[in-house]
Protein backbone atom coordinates (compact mmCIF):
# COMPACT_ATOMS: atom_id res chain seq x y z
CA UNK A 1 0.00 0.00 0.00
CA UNK A 2 1.28 3.36 -1.03
CA UNK A 3 1.58 6.42 1.04
CA UNK A 4 -0.97 7.83 -0.46
CA UNK A 5 -3.34 5.12 1.30
CA UNK A 6 -2.15 5.06 4.91
CA UNK A 7 -4.11 7.04 6.81
CA UNK A 8 -6.90 5.82 8.89
CA UNK A 9 -10.39 5.68 7.68
CA UNK A 10 -12.19 8.76 8.89
CA UNK A 11 -15.33 8.30 11.02
CA UNK A 12 -18.52 10.60 11.93
CA UNK A 13 -20.79 12.50 10.27
CA UNK A 14 -19.16 14.48 7.42
CA UNK A 15 -18.64 15.21 3.43
CA UNK A 16 -15.24 13.73 2.10
CA UNK A 17 -14.99 13.89 -1.44
CA UNK A 18 -13.53 10.19 -2.15
CA UNK A 19 -11.49 11.25 -5.44
CA UNK A 20 -8.70 13.29 -3.00
CA UNK A 21 -9.96 11.99 0.56
CA UNK A 22 -10.75 15.85 1.59
CA UNK A 23 -13.07 16.61 4.24
CA UNK A 24 -14.77 19.40 3.64
CA UNK A 25 -17.54 19.77 6.23
CA UNK A 26 -18.48 17.43 9.50
CA UNK A 27 -21.58 17.50 11.09
CA UNK A 28 -22.79 16.73 14.84
CA UNK A 29 -24.69 14.20 16.35
CA UNK A 30 -28.05 15.30 18.18
CA UNK A 31 -27.73 15.75 21.79
CA UNK A 32 -29.85 13.19 23.93
CA UNK A 33 -32.56 15.59 24.35
CA UNK A 34 -32.31 16.28 20.35
CA UNK A 35 -33.23 12.83 19.70
CA UNK A 36 -36.22 12.86 22.05
CA UNK A 37 -37.66 16.13 20.38
CA UNK A 38 -37.14 14.43 17.42
CA UNK A 39 -39.70 11.27 18.73
CA UNK A 40 -41.81 13.53 19.94
CA UNK A 41 -41.95 15.80 17.17
CA UNK A 42 -42.74 12.78 14.13
CA UNK A 43 -45.23 11.06 16.77
CA UNK A 44 -47.08 14.49 17.58
CA UNK A 45 -46.94 14.57 13.92
CA UNK A 46 -48.01 11.46 13.17
CA UNK A 47 -52.14 11.93 13.76
CA UNK A 48 -53.00 15.32 12.06
CA UNK A 49 -50.84 13.81 9.07
CA UNK A 50 -52.57 10.31 9.24
CA UNK A 51 -55.57 12.63 9.50
CA UNK A 52 -55.43 14.34 6.11
CA UNK A 53 -57.09 12.75 3.35
CA UNK A 54 -54.97 10.38 1.35
CA UNK A 55 -55.07 12.96 -2.17
CA UNK A 56 -53.74 15.68 0.44
CA UNK A 57 -50.36 13.11 0.75
CA UNK A 58 -50.40 12.52 -2.87
CA UNK A 59 -50.41 15.60 -3.89
CA UNK A 60 -47.56 16.21 -1.57
CA UNK A 61 -45.48 13.44 -3.38
CA UNK A 62 -46.28 14.59 -6.63
CA UNK A 63 -44.84 17.84 -5.53
CA UNK A 64 -41.53 16.10 -4.67
CA UNK A 65 -41.32 14.60 -7.52
CA UNK A 66 -41.64 17.90 -9.34
CA UNK A 67 -39.08 19.68 -6.59
CA UNK A 68 -36.51 16.88 -7.36
CA UNK A 69 -36.44 17.21 -11.39
CA UNK A 70 -36.27 21.34 -10.91
CA UNK A 71 -33.33 20.68 -8.33
CA UNK A 72 -32.18 17.63 -10.33
CA UNK A 73 -28.72 18.98 -11.11
CA UNK A 74 -28.03 20.20 -7.96
CA UNK A 75 -29.16 16.83 -6.61
CA UNK A 76 -26.62 14.88 -8.20
CA UNK A 77 -23.18 17.21 -7.86
CA UNK A 78 -24.36 16.72 -3.93
CA UNK A 79 -24.09 12.62 -4.03
CA UNK A 80 -21.13 12.85 -6.95
CA UNK A 81 -18.92 14.92 -4.42
CA UNK A 82 -20.20 12.82 -1.51
CA UNK A 83 -19.65 9.54 -2.51
CA UNK A 84 -18.09 9.36 -5.95
CA UNK A 85 -20.50 8.49 -7.90
CA UNK A 86 -20.30 9.92 -12.15
CA UNK A 87 -22.53 12.44 -12.52
CA UNK A 88 -24.25 11.15 -15.29
CA UNK A 89 -25.11 7.95 -13.14
CA UNK A 90 -26.04 10.65 -10.14
CA UNK A 91 -28.40 12.38 -12.50
CA UNK A 92 -30.03 9.24 -13.50
CA UNK A 93 -30.56 8.27 -9.13
CA UNK A 94 -32.31 11.56 -9.10
CA UNK A 95 -34.94 10.72 -12.06
CA UNK A 96 -35.33 7.25 -9.94
CA UNK A 97 -36.45 8.87 -7.37
CA UNK A 98 -38.84 10.70 -9.79
CA UNK A 99 -40.18 8.17 -10.77
CA UNK A 100 -40.94 6.73 -7.43
CA UNK A 101 -42.90 9.25 -6.30
CA UNK A 102 -45.18 9.63 -9.04
CA UNK A 103 -45.65 5.78 -8.82
CA UNK A 104 -47.19 5.78 -5.47
CA UNK A 105 -48.71 8.90 -5.85
CA UNK A 106 -50.77 7.17 -8.95
CA UNK A 107 -51.17 3.85 -7.17
CA UNK A 108 -51.39 4.37 -3.60
CA UNK A 109 -55.58 5.01 -3.78
CA UNK A 110 -55.95 1.43 -5.74
CA UNK A 111 -53.17 -0.20 -3.16
CA UNK A 112 -54.55 0.81 -0.12
CA UNK A 113 -58.39 -0.07 -0.93
CA UNK A 114 -60.62 -1.53 0.78
CA UNK A 115 -60.79 -5.13 0.11
CA UNK A 116 -63.96 -7.24 0.79
CA UNK A 117 -63.22 -10.57 2.00
CA UNK A 118 -66.54 -12.15 2.84
CA UNK A 119 -70.22 -11.04 1.95
CA UNK A 120 -73.04 -13.23 3.07
CA UNK A 121 -75.57 -14.08 5.48
CA UNK A 122 -75.71 -10.74 6.85
CA UNK A 123 -72.25 -9.95 7.32
CA UNK A 124 -69.31 -8.40 5.78
CA UNK A 125 -65.12 -8.67 5.84
CA UNK A 126 -63.43 -5.60 4.73
CA UNK A 127 -59.43 -5.91 5.00
CA UNK A 128 -58.01 -2.21 5.41
CA UNK A 129 -54.96 -0.67 4.97
CA UNK A 130 -53.83 1.89 7.35
CA UNK A 131 -50.89 3.54 8.63
CA UNK A 132 -48.92 2.35 11.78
CA UNK A 133 -47.25 5.61 13.50
CA UNK A 134 -43.34 6.80 13.81
CA UNK A 135 -40.92 4.80 11.37
CA UNK A 136 -37.33 4.81 11.74
CA UNK A 137 -35.10 4.38 8.51
CA UNK A 138 -31.84 3.52 8.33
CA UNK A 139 -29.70 4.23 5.19
CA UNK A 140 -26.89 3.37 2.89
CA UNK A 141 -24.34 5.51 1.45
CA UNK A 142 -24.38 3.91 -2.55
CA UNK A 143 -27.74 5.37 -3.60
CA UNK A 144 -28.01 8.51 -1.44
CA UNK A 145 -31.69 9.38 -2.67
CA UNK A 146 -32.86 6.45 -4.61
CA UNK A 147 -32.83 4.67 -1.38
CA UNK A 148 -34.46 7.30 1.24
CA UNK A 149 -37.31 7.43 -1.71
CA UNK A 150 -38.26 3.42 -2.06
CA UNK A 151 -38.71 3.78 1.97
CA UNK A 152 -40.43 7.00 2.26
CA UNK A 153 -42.76 7.43 -0.54
CA UNK A 154 -45.19 4.56 0.02
CA UNK A 155 -44.58 4.86 4.07
CA UNK A 156 -45.30 8.92 3.78
CA UNK A 157 -48.14 8.92 1.41
CA UNK A 158 -49.72 6.36 3.69
CA UNK A 159 -49.75 8.30 6.71
CA UNK A 160 -46.95 6.88 8.53
CA UNK A 161 -44.04 9.87 9.67
CA UNK A 162 -40.51 8.87 8.94
CA UNK A 163 -37.51 9.39 11.01
CA UNK A 164 -34.50 9.57 8.53
CA UNK A 165 -30.78 7.91 9.64
CA UNK A 166 -28.49 8.65 6.74
CA UNK A 167 -25.19 7.00 6.29
CA UNK A 168 -22.03 9.24 7.59
CA UNK A 169 -20.95 10.16 4.42
CA UNK A 170 -24.46 11.50 2.74
CA UNK A 171 -24.87 14.78 5.67
CA UNK A 172 -25.85 17.03 2.67
CA UNK A 173 -27.56 14.62 0.32
CA UNK A 174 -29.42 13.96 3.63
CA UNK A 175 -29.70 17.20 4.41
CA UNK A 176 -30.88 18.16 0.63
CA UNK A 177 -33.92 15.55 0.50
CA UNK A 178 -35.05 17.13 4.38
CA UNK A 179 -35.22 21.01 2.84
CA UNK A 180 -36.99 19.74 -0.12
CA UNK A 181 -39.56 17.74 1.26
CA UNK A 182 -40.24 20.21 3.59
CA UNK A 183 -40.69 22.87 0.28
CA UNK A 184 -42.87 20.34 -0.97
CA UNK A 185 -45.29 20.66 1.65
CA UNK A 186 -44.79 17.69 4.90
CA UNK A 187 -45.48 19.56 7.97
CA UNK A 188 -42.80 19.86 10.80
CA UNK A 189 -42.24 16.40 12.59
CA UNK A 190 -43.62 14.28 9.71
CA UNK A 191 -39.88 14.15 8.06
CA UNK A 192 -37.36 14.54 10.04
CA UNK A 193 -33.29 14.01 9.21
CA UNK A 194 -31.86 12.96 12.25
CA UNK A 195 -27.40 12.64 13.00
CA UNK A 196 -27.51 10.01 15.83
CA UNK A 197 -24.56 7.53 16.88
CA UNK A 198 -25.07 3.56 17.36
CA UNK A 199 -26.66 3.84 20.49
CA UNK A 200 -28.81 6.52 19.96
CA UNK A 201 -30.42 4.55 17.20
CA UNK A 202 -30.88 1.45 19.61
CA UNK A 203 -32.34 4.48 21.87
CA UNK A 204 -35.09 5.39 19.40
CA UNK A 205 -36.32 1.61 18.64
CA UNK A 206 -36.77 0.96 21.76
CA UNK A 207 -39.04 4.09 22.41
CA UNK A 208 -42.69 2.76 22.14
CA UNK A 209 -44.05 5.45 20.38
CA UNK A 210 -41.64 4.01 17.31
CA UNK A 211 -43.65 1.56 15.21
CA UNK A 212 -41.04 0.04 13.00
CA UNK A 213 -37.49 0.66 11.91
CA UNK A 214 -36.12 -0.01 7.96
CA UNK A 215 -32.79 -0.64 7.16
CA UNK A 216 -30.69 -1.14 3.74
CA UNK A 217 -27.19 -1.93 4.61
CA UNK A 218 -24.63 -4.65 5.60
CA UNK A 219 -25.26 -8.14 6.91
CA UNK A 220 -23.90 -7.02 10.29
CA UNK A 221 -26.21 -4.07 10.68
CA UNK A 222 -29.13 -5.95 9.71
CA UNK A 223 -28.32 -8.21 12.19
CA UNK A 224 -27.92 -5.58 15.18
CA UNK A 225 -31.00 -3.66 14.13
CA UNK A 226 -33.01 -6.93 13.85
CA UNK A 227 -31.91 -8.08 17.65
CA UNK A 228 -33.12 -4.89 19.33
CA UNK A 229 -36.24 -4.92 16.91
CA UNK A 230 -37.10 -8.26 17.88
CA UNK A 231 -36.47 -7.63 21.70
CA UNK A 232 -38.70 -4.32 21.33
CA UNK A 233 -41.49 -6.27 19.26
CA UNK A 234 -40.74 -4.09 16.48
CA UNK A 235 -41.78 -4.52 12.83
CA UNK A 236 -38.68 -4.74 10.84
CA UNK A 237 -37.33 -4.70 7.12
CA UNK A 238 -33.92 -5.76 5.86
CA UNK A 239 -32.15 -5.09 2.69
CA UNK A 240 -28.65 -6.16 3.06
CA UNK A 241 -26.26 -7.92 1.01
CA UNK A 242 -26.02 -9.64 -2.26
CA UNK A 243 -23.75 -11.40 -4.25
CA UNK A 244 -25.87 -12.35 -7.13
CA UNK A 245 -24.89 -14.82 -9.77
CA UNK A 246 -25.11 -14.43 -13.36
CA UNK A 247 -25.43 -17.43 -15.53
CA UNK A 248 -24.09 -17.47 -19.52
CA UNK A 249 -25.02 -20.64 -20.91
CA UNK A 250 -25.44 -19.73 -24.69
CA UNK A 251 -24.80 -17.22 -26.51
CA UNK A 252 -25.22 -15.55 -30.16
CA UNK A 253 -22.26 -13.14 -29.37
CA UNK A 254 -19.85 -13.95 -26.61
CA UNK A 255 -17.75 -11.27 -26.83
CA UNK A 256 -20.66 -8.83 -26.24
CA UNK A 257 -22.04 -10.90 -24.02
CA UNK A 258 -19.08 -10.08 -21.85
CA UNK A 259 -18.93 -6.39 -22.23
CA UNK A 260 -22.71 -6.21 -21.13
CA UNK A 261 -21.86 -8.50 -18.21
CA UNK A 262 -18.79 -5.47 -17.46
CA UNK A 263 -20.59 -2.51 -17.65
CA UNK A 264 -23.24 -3.97 -15.25
CA UNK A 265 -20.77 -5.10 -12.95
CA UNK A 266 -19.03 -1.10 -12.95
CA UNK A 267 -22.23 0.28 -12.56
CA UNK A 268 -22.16 2.87 -9.49
CA UNK A 269 -18.42 1.14 -9.53
CA UNK A 270 -19.61 -2.30 -8.46
CA UNK A 271 -21.20 -0.52 -5.44
CA UNK A 272 -25.02 -2.29 -5.53
CA UNK A 273 -26.51 -4.66 -3.47
CA UNK A 274 -27.81 -6.34 -6.90
CA UNK A 275 -24.65 -5.90 -9.37
CA UNK A 276 -23.33 -9.03 -10.94
CA UNK A 277 -20.91 -9.93 -8.68
CA UNK A 278 -20.20 -13.69 -9.61
CA UNK A 279 -20.25 -14.65 -13.74
CA UNK A 280 -21.32 -18.24 -13.86
CA UNK A 281 -19.70 -19.09 -17.42
CA UNK A 282 -20.36 -22.97 -19.56
CA UNK A 283 -16.92 -24.04 -20.45
CA UNK A 284 -17.37 -23.87 -24.08
CA UNK A 285 -18.33 -20.06 -23.76
CA UNK A 286 -15.33 -19.90 -21.00
CA UNK A 287 -12.10 -19.04 -22.66
CA UNK A 288 -13.84 -16.56 -25.14
CA UNK A 289 -15.51 -14.33 -22.58
CA UNK A 290 -12.84 -14.33 -20.06
CA UNK A 291 -10.69 -13.23 -22.30
CA UNK A 292 -12.76 -10.12 -23.46
CA UNK A 293 -14.11 -9.75 -19.76
CA UNK A 294 -9.91 -8.84 -18.91
CA UNK A 295 -9.65 -6.75 -21.68
CA UNK A 296 -12.55 -4.40 -21.12
CA UNK A 297 -11.65 -3.83 -17.68
CA UNK A 298 -7.68 -3.51 -18.15
CA UNK A 299 -8.25 -0.27 -20.43
CA UNK A 300 -10.33 1.10 -17.63
CA UNK A 301 -8.28 4.63 -16.56
CA UNK A 302 -8.65 6.54 -13.20
CA UNK A 303 -11.29 9.77 -13.70
CA UNK A 304 -12.86 12.82 -12.87
CA UNK A 305 -16.47 11.67 -11.46
CA UNK A 306 -17.61 14.92 -11.56
CA UNK A 307 -16.20 14.54 -15.86
CA UNK A 308 -17.79 11.36 -16.73
CA UNK A 309 -16.18 10.12 -19.72
CA UNK A 310 -16.10 6.89 -21.67
CA UNK A 311 -13.67 3.75 -20.58
CA UNK A 312 -13.12 5.49 -16.98
CA UNK A 313 -13.13 4.33 -13.17
CA UNK A 314 -14.14 6.60 -10.24
CA UNK A 315 -13.09 6.76 -6.61
CA UNK A 316 -15.19 4.39 -3.83
CA UNK A 317 -17.21 5.94 -1.58
CA UNK A 318 -14.99 6.27 1.25
CA UNK A 319 -11.09 5.45 2.27
CA UNK A 320 -12.42 2.70 4.16
CA UNK A 321 -14.66 1.24 1.62
CA UNK A 322 -11.29 0.78 -0.45
CA UNK A 323 -9.26 -0.41 2.14
CA UNK A 324 -11.85 -3.46 2.77
CA UNK A 325 -12.32 -4.16 -0.90
CA UNK A 326 -8.52 -4.16 -1.48
CA UNK A 327 -8.01 -6.35 1.64
CA UNK A 328 -10.42 -8.86 0.03
CA UNK A 329 -8.42 -8.44 -2.98
CA UNK A 330 -5.32 -9.00 -1.57
CA UNK A 331 -6.82 -12.13 0.58
CA UNK A 332 -8.58 -13.92 -2.57
CA UNK A 333 -5.09 -13.96 -4.36
CA UNK A 334 -2.84 -14.98 -1.36
CA UNK A 335 -5.37 -17.96 -1.02
CA UNK A 336 -4.88 -19.04 -4.38
CA UNK A 337 -7.28 -16.97 -6.68
CA UNK A 338 -6.04 -16.06 -10.50
CA UNK A 339 -5.50 -12.07 -10.70
CA UNK A 340 -6.23 -11.10 -14.40
CA UNK A 341 -6.21 -7.48 -14.07
CA UNK A 342 -6.04 -4.70 -11.68
CA UNK A 343 -6.30 -5.71 -7.66
CA UNK A 344 -4.19 -2.62 -6.67
CA UNK A 345 -4.56 1.12 -5.36
CA UNK A 346 -3.73 3.90 -8.34
CA UNK A 347 -0.74 6.09 -6.86
CA UNK A 348 -3.29 9.06 -5.87
CA UNK A 349 -4.55 10.01 -2.69
CA UNK A 350 -8.34 9.11 -2.65
CA UNK A 351 -10.63 5.98 -2.32
CA UNK A 352 -9.15 4.58 -5.22
CA UNK A 353 -9.42 0.94 -6.25
CA UNK A 354 -8.42 -0.33 -9.75
CA UNK A 355 -11.49 -2.70 -11.48
CA UNK A 356 -10.10 -6.27 -10.96
CA UNK A 357 -11.09 -9.51 -12.38
CA UNK A 358 -10.32 -12.95 -10.66
CA UNK A 359 -10.97 -16.20 -11.49
CA UNK A 360 -10.44 -19.92 -10.18
CA UNK A 361 -12.71 -19.02 -7.21
CA UNK A 362 -13.08 -22.03 -4.91
CA UNK A 363 -15.38 -23.22 -1.77
CA UNK A 364 -12.16 -22.91 0.09
CA UNK A 365 -11.56 -19.05 -0.16
CA UNK A 366 -13.07 -16.26 1.77
CA UNK A 367 -14.03 -14.42 -1.39
CA UNK A 368 -16.45 -17.68 -2.40
CA UNK A 369 -19.11 -16.81 0.21
CA UNK A 370 -17.79 -12.95 0.86
CA UNK A 371 -19.58 -9.73 -0.93
CA UNK A 372 -17.00 -7.62 -2.69
CA UNK A 373 -19.00 -4.48 -3.35
CA UNK A 374 -16.65 -2.69 -5.56
CA UNK A 375 -15.40 -3.20 -8.79
CA UNK A 376 -14.35 -6.33 -8.87
CA UNK A 377 -15.56 -9.37 -11.83
CA UNK A 378 -15.18 -12.99 -10.48
CA UNK A 379 -15.41 -15.29 -13.42
CA UNK A 380 -16.40 -18.67 -12.78
CA UNK A 381 -16.00 -21.94 -15.05
CA UNK A 382 -19.35 -24.19 -14.96
CA UNK A 383 -19.66 -27.31 -17.10
CA UNK A 384 -23.21 -26.92 -17.56
CA UNK A 385 -26.84 -25.28 -16.35
CA UNK A 386 -26.68 -27.99 -13.47
CA UNK A 387 -23.41 -26.81 -12.10
CA UNK A 388 -24.24 -23.69 -12.21
CA UNK A 389 -27.26 -23.70 -10.50
CA UNK A 390 -25.31 -25.43 -7.57
CA UNK A 391 -22.83 -23.01 -7.10
CA UNK A 392 -25.17 -20.00 -7.59
CA UNK A 393 -27.35 -21.31 -4.96
CA UNK A 394 -24.53 -22.18 -2.88
CA UNK A 395 -23.93 -18.31 -1.55
CA UNK A 396 -25.31 -17.31 1.75
CA UNK A 397 -27.15 -14.45 0.09
CA UNK A 398 -30.11 -14.23 -1.91
CA UNK A 399 -31.00 -11.17 -3.40
CA UNK A 400 -30.79 -11.31 -7.04
CA UNK A 401 -29.76 -13.80 -9.93
CA UNK A 402 -29.97 -14.00 -13.90
CA UNK A 403 -29.74 -16.52 -16.38
CA UNK A 404 -28.43 -15.25 -20.16
CA UNK A 405 -29.20 -18.42 -23.12
CA UNK A 406 -29.88 -17.98 -26.53
CA UNK A 407 -32.49 -20.46 -25.76
CA UNK A 408 -35.01 -18.88 -24.02
CA UNK A 409 -36.94 -21.07 -22.38
CA UNK A 410 -33.33 -22.79 -21.22
CA UNK A 411 -33.17 -19.21 -19.34
CA UNK A 412 -36.50 -18.95 -17.93
CA UNK A 413 -36.65 -22.36 -16.72
CA UNK A 414 -32.84 -22.43 -15.12
CA UNK A 415 -33.83 -18.53 -14.02
CA UNK A 416 -36.69 -20.36 -11.81
CA UNK A 417 -34.04 -22.51 -10.04
CA UNK A 418 -32.26 -20.04 -8.40
CA UNK A 419 -33.13 -19.20 -4.31
CA UNK A 420 -33.10 -15.85 -4.16
CA UNK A 421 -36.01 -12.59 -4.15
CA UNK A 422 -35.45 -11.92 -7.58
CA UNK A 423 -34.76 -13.62 -10.83
CA UNK A 424 -34.15 -12.94 -14.14
CA UNK A 425 -34.05 -14.15 -17.58
CA UNK A 426 -31.89 -12.84 -20.26
CA UNK A 427 -31.71 -9.27 -18.56
CA UNK A 428 -29.89 -7.44 -15.87
CA UNK A 429 -32.56 -6.76 -13.63
CA UNK A 430 -35.67 -5.20 -12.87
CA UNK A 431 -34.86 -2.23 -10.69
CA UNK A 432 -37.84 -0.49 -11.12
CA UNK A 433 -40.54 1.72 -9.44
CA UNK A 434 -43.56 -0.58 -9.99
CA UNK A 435 -41.35 -3.81 -9.68
CA UNK A 436 -41.10 -5.58 -5.98
CA UNK A 437 -37.55 -5.26 -4.73
CA UNK A 438 -35.92 -7.61 -1.66
CA UNK A 439 -33.90 -10.99 -1.16
CA UNK A 440 -34.08 -14.35 1.20
CA UNK A 441 -31.57 -15.85 2.92
CA UNK A 442 -28.73 -13.41 4.48
CA UNK A 443 -29.87 -10.77 2.01
CA UNK A 444 -32.60 -9.88 4.14
CA UNK A 445 -36.56 -10.00 4.25
CA UNK A 446 -39.48 -7.92 3.56
CA UNK A 447 -40.09 -6.22 0.42
CA UNK A 448 -39.83 -2.33 -1.03
CA UNK A 449 -41.03 -0.86 -4.30
CA UNK A 450 -44.04 -1.78 -6.29
CA UNK A 451 -47.38 -3.16 -4.59
CA UNK A 452 -45.40 -5.01 -2.03
CA UNK A 453 -43.80 -1.89 -0.67
CA UNK A 454 -46.88 -0.52 0.62
CA UNK A 455 -47.68 -3.43 2.45
CA UNK A 456 -45.19 -3.89 5.07
CA UNK A 457 -45.59 -0.79 7.40
CA UNK A 458 -49.39 -0.68 7.25
CA UNK A 459 -52.13 -1.95 9.54
CA UNK A 460 -53.85 -4.92 7.98
CA UNK A 461 -56.69 -3.98 9.75
CA UNK A 462 -59.77 -6.59 9.63
CA UNK A 463 -63.66 -4.50 9.70
CA UNK A 464 -66.37 -6.81 10.36
CA UNK A 465 -69.69 -5.89 10.42
CA UNK A 466 -73.07 -7.44 11.10
CA UNK A 467 -75.58 -5.51 8.64
CA UNK A 468 -78.98 -7.30 9.81
CA UNK A 469 -79.08 -7.15 13.50
CA UNK A 470 -79.31 -4.11 16.20
CA UNK A 471 -77.81 -3.96 19.35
Amino acid sequence: MTEHHEAAAETGFRTQNPATNEVQARYDCLTGQGVEAAVSAAHTAYGPWAARPMEQRIETARRIAELCERDSGELARIITAEMGKSLHEAEDEVQTCVDIFRYYADHAPALTADQVIKHEGGFKAVLQSRPLGVLLGIMPWNFPYYQVARFAAPNLILGNTVLLKHAETCPQSALALESLFREAGIPEGAYQNIFVTHEQIETIIADERVQGVSLTGSERAGAAVAEIAGRHLKKVVLELGGSDAHIYLQARDIRAAARQAVQKRMFNMGQACTSNKRLLVAEELYEEFLDETVREVSRLLPGDPAKPAADTYYPLSSERAAQTLHEQIQRAVAQGAVLHTGGGRPEQPGAWVEPTVLSGITPEMDAYTEELFGPVVMVYRVKDAAEAVAVANSSPYGLGGAVFSADQSEAIEVAQQLDSGMINANVGGSEAADMPFGGIKRSGFGRELGPLGMDEFVNKRLLYISEGAEV
